[in-house]
């Protein structure tokens, strides 16, 4: 039933406010409505919070956010963790419709007195609801000129027009007819589900020794620890890890995911489980829980923070194959079918059915990723989600958050767009996106707008440049320059960006053409890299990776997603964005084409930067350390290898009288 003050299409809002929207601690995001009346009365509007404890927070006042389309909002920003709920509240606002009559009527010597008079009553009634302390007596002195016969009509009204008495019934307003909104449920979850940069590497490959002829040594958990304090100094927040569990040796895949392989052959992470145990043991060849425990600790006082794969699926030698069959498809002869994603094909690795036993595999897989939370990992990349039931996660991630609300889960789900949004929407922090495959202007600018509008709601994307399974043409064929550029815009147009490791020695050999595959891929065997001569020899990229992790950390635009707007350039090769956060407004420009270099003129867009369509702004360049001065049309010219991009801090301009800060 609508309300006596029609209050519609409240946003944000998921499944029509089944589930809730999704923010963190500190993030500030716009609640809208449409609000409106019959004839022509004035109405008001704000966002009424409740946080978690029940208790209604203060009135945040909504503002009509353009003339004429009675579409109302508000910027609120929640500050705990926790279930909140927010409501819109919209009321007639006699007092606002008086003075816009009086100010037309009394000018024009229509019905001055009895105007006058009428507005003296609306005041009246309006200090009756202002406490004495905060401004009553301003609203009473009002009545009082409005009734005040030694006054003209004109100075009488303006009494009413202060900028006092506006604030006082700002904060006081005179409201008739309140009306309320049904209250939508708002998730607050911890910042790291919003902003953090990601590391993968694997354990079994750091530290390991791989020599002609002599059976290969896998790296530990110790040994992995080592590479820690390197990835911590590249300004990471989160060290991500591949299954550590046994693997299996039935159809295991050798080097290039033969079928054949040696007797030395390490195996597939994913295909977990053997003799040696399931999802809750570790890889005997990586050590131990201690070990375990030694990794996550010296993550810890790195302030790194340890993500976990978790793969549901088996190896044919896992023991829920023989505990559990229902677990598993049967085939007509009788046996297990294994996985497959045309064309490819994972013979050492079976998939689970869902129909026979969910309740089975729902308190099985919580007490998998309980355990490993015992251990330390507030953090799961969840491998190939889209694979499993929609409601399975709904349970599982509801069940974790009503004990453990920091928990973080990641979809690795590279899907249609419908099953992508409904994991999210189901409980899911973190997405995996199209990012690496969105190379072009247009592709990025499509793209990016869609990720920072209505589905940031419940959906936060992060940007991974590179995975075990991806190597994109776009770094095969593009060089350092390719692999720079790729890293700028991870960093800077989305609040979580991730690499797998490798990518900052620009690794870029695929497995064979048209693949995507790397050659001698580290999902199938050891790969010991040389961290200390590619240092050493300059083939890293691992001090831009550093500055764009040092940036982000100082600049608050770099760590939202929802506002972020396109600048129009001249040449297709250049794209130009910007983010904005308070006072602080980030912009980027950088060269999509890693093989020439490019010139362009950005139109910018200055009152989304801060300043006025006239003015020029001084920007420092957050990579060089250039300062230039922009303004409505800025000139770039950006060289593959040498300046891959311009990151610009600019300041808002000062208020009038005043002067810039330093």
């Amino acid at each position: 039933m609508i309300g006596r003050i029609p209050v519609l299409d409240v946003s944000p809002q998921v499944d029509c406010g089944r589930r809730p929207a999704k923010a963190v601690v500190g993030e500030t995001f716009q609640v809208s409505a449409t609000v409106f009346r019959e004839g022509h009365d004035a109405v008001a509007a704000n966002v009424v919070l409740r946080d978690p404890n029940g208790h209604s927070g203060p009135w945040t006042p909504m503002r009509e956010l353009a003339p004429g389309t009675d579409r109302w909002g508000a910027e609120i920003t929640p500050d705990a963790e926790g279930g909140w709920t927010y409501a819109v509240e919209a009321w007639g606002d006699p007092v606002a419709a008086w003075l816009h009559q009086a100010e037309i009527k009394i000018p024009a010597g229509i019905d001055t007195a009895l105007v006058l008079e009428e507005g003296a009553r609306l005041y009246e009634r309006a200090a009756d609801s202002v406490p004495k302390n905060d401004g009553r007596e301003a609203v009473l002195a009002v009545v009082d000129a409005l009734r005040d016969d030694a006054l003209s009509p004109g100075a009488r009204l303006a009494e009413a027009l202060t900028a006092e008495v506006s604030a006082v019934l700002g904060r006081h307003p005179l409201r008739e007819l309140v009306t309320i909104s049904r209250p939508l449920p708002l998730l607050v979850e911890r910042r790291r589900a919003l902003y953090g940069s990601w590391y993968e590497l694997f354990p079994r490959s750091e530290g390991a020794v791989v020599e002609e002829g002599r059976p290969p040594v896998s790296g530990t958990f110790r040994t992995a620890a080592e590479r820690l304090p390197a990835v911590a100094a590249m300004g990471f927040d989160v060290v991500y890890l591949p299954p550590v569990h046994p693997i299996g040796t039935t159809h295991r895949k050798g080097p290039g995911n033969s079928l054949t392989p040696g007797p030395h052959d390490v195996g597939v992470p994913w295909a977990i489980g053997s003799p040696d145990g399931g999802h809750d043991a570790l890889h005997p060849d990586l050590g131990g829980f201690e070990d375990f425990a030694h990794f996550v600790e010296t993550a810890r006082a790195l302030r790194l923070e340890v993500a976990l794969d978790f793969a549901l699926q088996c190896s044919p030698d896992h023991p829920w194959v023989t505990e559990h069959p229902e677990w598993f498809s049967h085939r007509a002869d009788g046996s297990i079918a294994y996985a497959e994603n045309p064309p490819k094909k994972y013979q050492d690795i079976y998939p689970i059915a869902f129909d026979q036993d969910m309740s089975g595999l729902v308190r099985e897989t919580l007490r998998v990723l309980r355990f490993w939370m015992d251990h330390g990992v507030r953090i799961f990349r969840v491998d190939n989600p889209h694979t499993k039931p929609v409601v399975f996660w709904e349970q599982v991630i509801a069940d974790i958050g009503r004990t453990d609300p920091d928990v973080i889960f990641l979809a690795e789900a590279f899907t249609r767009p419908a099953m992508m949004r409904a994991l999210a929407a189901v409980g899911f922090q973190q997405s995996y996106t199209y990012f690496t495959w969105r190379t072009t202007k247009h592709e990025l600018t499509e793209y990016l707008t869609e990720l920072s509008g209505e589905t940031a709601s419940y959906m936060r994307p992060n940007l991974f440049v590179n995975t075990p399974d991806i190597l994109h043409a776009y770094l095969q064929c593009g060089g350092r320059p390719a692999f720079e550029v790729r890293a700028v815009l991870a960093a800077t147009l989305s609040p979580s960006w991730g690499v797998y490791a490798g990518f900052e020695l620009c690794e870029n050999t695929a497995a064979g053409e048209g693949s995507e595959e790397y050659l001698h891929s580290e999902k199938y065997q050891l790969r010991p890299r040389d961290w200390e001569s590619a240092e050493r020899e300059g083939r890293t990229i691992a001090p831009l990776i550093t500055a764009l992790n040092r940036i982000r950390r100082h600049n608050p635009a770099l760590q939202q997603l929802r506002d972020i707007h396109f600048h129009h350039t001249d040449n297709d090769a250049v794209i130009a964005y910007s983010k904005r956060s308070g006072s602080n407004t980030v912009l980027v420009v950088a060269n999509l084409d890693p093989h020439h270099t490019q010139e362009a003129t950005v139109s910018l867009d200055m009152p989304r930067l801060g300043h006025a369509w006239h003015e020029t702004a001084p920007v420092r360049d957050q990579l060089t350390g250039e300062t230039y001065h922009w303004g409505r049309a800025a000139y770039v010219r950006l060289e593959p290898g040498r300046t891959p991009a311009h990151i610009v801090v600019l300041r808002p301009s000062p208020p009038i009288g005043g002067s810039p800060t330093s």
